[in-house]
Parts: structure tokens; sequence; C-alpha cells
């Protein structure tokens, strides 16, 4: 994949992914390549400093990245962990019960298998999977509602 900056007509400039280096000229051929500010077809390549990376430094972004991520991931576990009710493995009769009106709302997470996790998502009840905190192996699959 390459990046290109671009630029139409009336200097909107923006963004954009190609699969290789002639699937931008192949796509402008073709007008395939639209101005997302204006619709403008007139676009070209716009001037642009190319990123070089040392594999020093994309393997200390990827460390700094994946430290984020831990730090994230275990900051939304404690705020979920400390404000939502664990329901344990009750969570799809809870979620489903919330959802129908049978039992009041509230803010829960707990366990279900994924046939579980499958059928309320059918069914549209709002659920959404917690991730597992990555140095703790997660037994079941975890979701809060």
């Amino acid at each position: 994949m390459i990046r290109y900056a671009l630029r139409c007509e009336f200097d909107h400039e923006f963004e954009a992914w190609f699969s290789n280096s002639t699937a931008f000229d192949d796509q402008k051929a073709k007008a395939l390549i639209e101005c997302p500010h204006c619709g403008s077809l007139h676009v070209d390549k716009a001037i642009m400093a190319p990123m070089v990376r040392t594999s020093e430094t994309a393997e200390a972004r990827q460390g700094d990245a994946a430290k984020a991520m831990r730090e994230a991931l275990h900051k939304m576990r404690k705020h979920v962990e400390q404000n939502f009710d664990y329901v344990g493995d009750s969570f799809a009769k809870e979620a489903r019960d919330m959802h129908d009106g049978v039992a009041p709302e509230r803010a829960i997470y707990g366990e279900a298998s994924r046939e579980e996790i499958r059928e309320l998502v059918e069914d549209g009840v709002p659920i959404t999977p917690l991730p597992a905190a990555p140095d703790k192996p997660a037994p079941k699959s975890k979701a809060l509602n």
C-alpha cells in the first residue's frame, strides 16, 4: 500500500491509499478518484515528503503503541469493574431481560459463550465485547451492556 497526498483543481488537499504506485494513474484515467470536499474529478498528486523509518524507530513506535494500548485496556477494564455490575455467567440472560424490558436498565458485565453472544447480536441486543487484559487470558468471552 502507498499513501499519496492529493489536491483537486480547487486546491482542496486530502490523502488516499493505493495498492501500488500505478494504481493512482489507473484510477485517475478511469475518473475513479474524487475530491471528498467538492467532488471534483480533476485530482493530482501533491508534493509530499516521504516518511522514512529505520527499523529502530519503527520498533520503538510499535513498543510505545503496544504499551499505550495495554494501558488503555487496563483503564477501561478498571472503569468497567468499578462502575458496572458483575453478573457472571448470567450475562446473556440479564442483557436480554433488560433489552426486553423485563429487568431495569443498568450497566453490567460478565461472561457469555460465543453462541450466546451471536444470539444477542442477531436479536439486536446492544452489547460490546470487553477485551481481555493483555497479561491475563480470559477463559470465556466477556461482554458489557
